[in-house]
């Protein structure tokens, strides 16, 4: 049955080629549709082939127009208008648009005046220089072209984690309602919480194999069986491949460390434990000390763990280390010094401090998006809707006059409930590095987060000095999506997380992490460069309706993939401390 993700994705093709076919407004329309629906927290296409429609009802932005199209891809798996759509532009828009300044428009462009309909097709006309001769294009153009083809052919093989975990969820959840498995969980990429996956890789530990094996085959969820046998099968569920291996329960805790990884993370240990006369596989944890030939097999010496994963790190001295930590990046030794880090939990954070509402390009209003982060739990909560600047979608971003409406209208609202809202703005911060906000303006505000939305084809030199320039702005409090990438769309800005750590430290600048699936910007590796600069650390949800302020449990993983602990993140300070902090 298809996932949400899958239907939104259908409505987000839509979107672009209308785009690339130059009509106005339904794009837009399309687009909102789609982020809700992928952003729905109960799948819809069950209860729409049941019959159930009113269950769209509930989808902001899903009118009954939208509504039938749906009905008609969850009954038929296609939607006729779409069809013809891809017939009339047969473009292979989600690849090309790929390429950073490739939007739809100019693939409808390219595909009208060059007859170009795949990357290849793309790259042939580049190589040639037939681009830079259609008006409005030029040898730049064309340049930055041939530049990011290879990212866009590599990012086509991966998913979102926002779109493989959910997924890992509902396998996971299938898996312990059958009485033969005693115990399972996610493995591989998903269960480090990389930005992006392969595919979904699930571990179940059962006595009984090959009918736990053939239940998973069978599950209705599954659109198609790719390779089944004794131990192991692989299936697709919608557009995804799911990954099940089968182990004894003995062997679950070693086999769980091994298919987690990372790779890099698994060769050190191994090699750790070489040093130390162990063994580390699949199968368990052997002592081989007192063994002539460790590599005679893969039981070869006395098995002493495996049934835990936490034994196979305590059979080397080490304690357990969490799964978002096994990249290769100082895990082990700090493991060795007892030095691993407390790390951010979900329940350590107090607030969000950007978010979005209808009066930039948000889908709902200042009311439900408070009582949204009231739901939440929150102490305090912030709204940063967009002003004026380059890259803004739409052109939707706030005039000054505007702002200081909004703040108004904040204040009104927020009088009425128990919870802390800051009235808050996000700045475009452009290629100078400059925010382009009056003082009267900033003086008004309670939060300023300034982030990058044009001009990401920067080198990695300017791109650090407009980034620290922003930083040390005293008007900025967070310097918000710091690459400004889109994964899967756009690469965004390459930088020095280090010099970007340094400059924030020295200018009390929070550097957001921001937990919006599609960006994870910053990530793990840059979060913890920033850390060790003394950096301190916003996790966002960048939400743009109430149930996406859900986004955060992404943002606390990637947090975690960046050694950050909860005092780094001053979305987990208390209410005074965090005024403190704020410009």
């Amino acid at each position: 049955m298809a996932t949400n993700a899958e239907i939104a994705g259908r409505f987000e093709e839509f979107a672009d080629l209308l785009e690339a076919d130059d009509v106005e407004y339904k794009p837009r329309a399309y687009r909102r549709a789609a982020e809700n629906i992928r952003a729905h927290p109960v799948p819809i296409a069950d209860p729409v082939a049941s019959g159930n429609e009113a269950v769209l009802e509930e989808i902001d932005g899903v009118g009954d127009a939208i509504a039938a199209k749906i009905v008609e891809y969850v009954e038929t798996g296609e939607i006729e208008e779409l069809e013809e759509l891809r017939a009339e532009l047969p473009i292979d828009i989600a690849d090309i648009t790929r390429i950073e300044g490739v939007g739809p428009k100019t693939a409808g462009k390219l595909y009208r005046e060059l007859g170009i309909e795949t990357l290849d097709d793309l790259e042939a006309a580049a190589e040639a220089g037939e681009i830079q001769e259609v008006k409005g294009f030029g040898p730049k153009t064309e340049q930055n072209i041939r530049d990011n083809l290879e990212f866009a052919r590599q990012i086509g093989q991966r998913y979102l984690l926002g779109e493989g975990r959910p997924l890992a969820d509902d396998v996971l959840a299938f898996l312990e309602g059958l009485e033969a498995v005693e115990r399972c969980e996610v493995a591989g990429s998903i269960r480090r919480w990389r930005e992006t996956i392969g595919d979904v890789d699930v571990l179940a530990a059962t006595d009984a194999g090959e009918d736990v094996v053939e239940a998973f085959v069978d599950w209705e969820s599954v659109d198609g069986e790719i390779e089944s046998g004794p131990e192991k099968a692989s299936v697709r569920v919608g557009e995804i491949r799911v990954d099940l291996r089968v182990v004894v329960p003995e062997e679950f805790g070693s086999a769980l460390q091994y298919f987690t990884g990372s790779k890099d993370h698994n060769v050190r240990l191994r090699n750790y434990a070489i040093d130390r006369g162990m063994k580390l596989n699949e199968y368990g944890a052997f002592d081989v000390s007192e063994i002539d030939d460790p590599d005679a097999g893969l039981r070869v010496g006395d098995r002493v763990a495996g049934d835990t994963e936490a034994g196979m790190y305590e059979s080397l001295g080490l304690p357990w280390i969490p799964p978002e930590l096994r990249e290769d990046r100082g895990e082990i030794a700090a493991a060795e010094n007892d030095a691993l880090p407390d790390l951010l939990t979900r329940a350590d954070i107090r607030g969000d401090l950007h978010t979005h509402t209808e009066w930039s390009d948000g889908n709902t209003s200042i009311e439900a998006m408070i009582e949204g982060a009231a739901d939440m739990g929150y102490e305090y909560y912030g709204i940063a809707d967009h002003a004026e600047g380059p890259g803004i979608v739409g052109g939707m971003g706030l005039s000054d006059t505007e702002i200081i409406e909004q703040i108004e209208a904040i204040r009104e609202v927020a009088a009425a409930h128990e919870i802390t809202v800051f009235a808050g703005i996000e700045a475009n911060v452009d290629a100078d590095g400059e925010i382009g906000l009056s003082e009267d303006v900033i003086d008004a505000l309670d939060v300023v987060v300034a982030s990058p939305h044009s001009g990401l084809d920067q080198d990695a030199q300017t791109a650090t000095e407009r980034l620290v320039h922003a930083i040390e702005n005293p008007a900025v409090d967070v310097l918000g999506h710091p690459s400004g990438r889109l994964l899967n769309e756009r690469s965004g800005l390459e930088f020095d997380a280090t010099a970007l750590g340094k400059a924030a430290a020295a200018n009390d600048t929070a550097l957001e992490i921001n937990a919006n699936p599609r960006r994870l910007d910053l990530w793990g590796s840059a979060v913890q460069a920033a850390l060790e600069e003394g950096a301190p650390i916003a996790v966002n949800t960048d939400a743009h309706q109430p149930s996406t302020l859900e986004y955060m449990r992404w943002g606390v993983h990637t947090a975690r993939r960046g050694w950050a602990e909860p005092d780094d993140v001053i979305n987990t300070w208390g209410l005074e401390d965090l005024r403190a902090f704020l410009h």
